[in-house]
């Protein structure tokens, strides 16, 4: 089934606006399904095939000539020549949103089209599922964990697929063609290793020498595979808060992924049970609450504003939202039992920016009890969709 996706609207706005629509995401987000959904009278055509491949990379100018009112171009990154040939046909006729293309390899996606179609066009992202998009399917996760182990790939939901046999065949996917077609990755093996020890630290500093180390290759080998992950749309690096205070603030990203099913199969856990006592529960759970706020905001549009706050003496923020009047400091606790103790080091990281912003508070946690108190508030993971952070 379709079910609506919170970025539809920004779609429908941005093809009457632009004359090129760019959406990007990791495979299976669902950027075909919405585009063709959002725009059932353009033409659908897939760079997938190899025959269409071809004859788009072979003649461009024949390829496009198919397509006179427009289409839906789907995977263009893999006729990275074609943007330049449409630059003409859109100067001739520069109609609003005759071009709908996607991609799912995010760098040599924009660095094609930022070559050819620099202000012709209009770029937004679709991750996999948020929470709130989840529901709208008739069968979704009831509990934290079955959440955190299904991720929120759509066909998962919408067939009804076993997460831990989908997401097995998606990793083999991606680490056979996908990674192949990114950068000459010589050793697949190597690389599959580096992928898991990626998941063992989500939520954690992204320290390539440590990374590097512990996957016996180079630290200039480690910091392409996380480029190629991140281009892939498999990890983000959260930045560090950043003040004018003199408080000593670490420099190093933290690294999250967008799928915490992904970053569960990766570390062998197969069932709910499973992840209940396991080492790494508290940090899927941040992953998951850092992730779902980032695709909250990224579907609204809003790329910027998210950081984490750490100091050297190990005060630490899982994630600060800035807005132009104040910062919302967000912790996430995996605990099943509301605690006025989740919002302590809030509390106190809130103290050192007093003066400088206006904080409220709010911790994430994994039971289903709502509190508010004036600036500060406790909120079960299963409502965090409607939270207004």
């Amino acid at each position: 089934m379709t079910i609506d996706r919170d970025l539809a609207p920004r779609l429908e706005q941005a093809a009457r606006n632009a004359p090129t629509v760019i959406l990007a995401g990791p495979r299976q987000s669902g950027k075909t399904t919405l585009c063709r959904s959002v725009f059932p009278d353009h033409p659908y055509v897939s760079l997938e095939a190899t025959d269409v491949r071809s004859f788009a990379t072979d003649d461009p100018r024949a390829f496009l000539a198919q397509y006179p009112t427009g289409a839906i171009i789907d995977e263009v990154q893999r006729a990275p020549d074609l943007p330049s040939y449409l630059q003409g046909l859109i100067d001739a006729h520069p109609a609003a949103g005759r071009w709908i293309l996607t991609g799912s390899q995010h760098f040599s996606l924009l660095e094609s089209v930022n070559q050819s179609l620099a202000g012709r066009t209009s770029i937004h992202h679709l991750l996999p599922l948020s929470r709130g998009e989840a529901i709208r399917f008739p069968r979704y996760p009831q509990s934290l964990e079955e959440a955190l182990i299904t991720g929120g790939y759509p066909r998962i939901y919408d067939r009804g697929l076993d997460p831990t046999e989908w997401i097995s065949s998606y990793i083999a996917t991606y680490l056979e063609r996908d990674v192949r077609t990114l950068r000459n990755v010589g050793d697949l093996s190597a690389f599959a290793r580096f992928v898991q020890l990626c998941a063992g630290r989500t939520a954690q500093l992204a320290n390539l020498s440590s990374l590097a180390n512990d996957c016996g290759v180079s630290q200039p080998t480690a910091k392409a595979w996380l480029s190629i992950l991140e281009a892939s749309f498999v990890v983000f690096l959260l930045p560090p808060f950043h003040s004018n205070q003199r408080k000593r603030l670490v420099k190093m990203p933290k690294m999250h992924f967008y799928d915490t099913g992904l970053v569960c199969h990766l570390l062998g856990i197969r069932s709910p049970q499973q992840l209940v006592s396991h080492p790494l529960r508290g940090p899927i759970f941040e992953t998951w609450v850092v992730s779902e706020i980032a695709k909250q905001r990224t579907h609204q549009g809003l790329t910027r504003g998210l950081s984490f706050y750490r100091d050297r003496s190990g005060t630490e923020v899982e994630l600060i939202i800035e807005h132009p009047e104040r910062v919302s400091l967000i912790e996430a606790k995996s605990a099943a039992t509301p605690s006025i103790s989740f919002l302590k080091t809030a509390r106190r990281v809130a103290a050192h920016l007093q003066g400088l912003h206006s904080c409220d508070l709010t911790a994430v946690y994994g039971g289903d009890q709502l509190q508010k108190r004036s600036e500060e508030s406790l909120v079960p993971w299963a409502q965090l969709y409607e939270a207004s952070l």
